[in-house]
């Protein structure tokens, strides 16, 4: 990989889209459906242990549906983030697995939506063959999720380069005294 593809892999495709140079959206926005998904699995635990679960169960469904809406939006940036990846890399290759597995646990929370919709008036509890299907996209859900912090932390997409993030580690009175002496920070 050339020093350039490894740059352009850093810059997004459309900054008003995607987030500006280091600091980019989809980090931001994964985190709406990942911590939907896990409370509504929580919530589907909790539901076999109280003595009156339909609130838990009618909140895991919400809870679901906000985690679809926002695993769409996250996917939407995270295809710009994908388009800055030269084909052909390691960093594509994973970058292609990750959105294959978020894909997937979308559809299967789609599909546990529809299979939950309306049976929370009842006041049971969550059914073990949709809970068992949440437990399994949240374990998928986090290997997608190890698969997007190797492509941000190893291969560094969408992360400042090494002389940006520099700065951060740059002493304070280092600064100062460059700028007393009339050079730039």
């Amino acid at each position: 990989m050339t020093r350039e593809s490894q740059l352009e892999a850093k810059r997004p495709v459309s900054a008003s889209l995607a987030g500006p140079y280091g600091h980019p959206f989809h980090p931001i926005l994964v985190t709406v459906p990942i911590g939907a998904w896990v409370t509504s699995l929580v919530f589907d635990i909790a539901s076999h242990v109280v003595h009156r679960p339909g609130f838990l169960t009618q909140s895991s469904e919400w809870l679901i549906a906000v985690g679809v809406i926002g695993a769409l939006l996250a996917a939407m940036v995270g295809f710009l983030d994908l388009f800055a990846i030269p084909a052909g890399t390691p960093a594509f290759r994973t970058a292609l697995v990750h959105m294959t597995l978020n894909l997937l646990v979308t559809a299967a929370y789609v599909v546990n939506f529809l299979w939950r919709h309306g049976d929370y008036t009842g006041g049971g509890s969550v059914g073990i063959g949709q809970l068992v299907l949440s437990a399994i996209s949240v374990a998928v859900l986090g290997v997608s999720g190890f698969l997007g912090g190797r492509l941000a932390y190893r291969y560094g997409v969408r992360v400042a380069d090494e002389t940006t993030q520099a700065e951060g580690y740059t002493p304070d009175h280092s600064r100062a005294s460059r700028s007393a002496a009339g050079m730039p920070e």
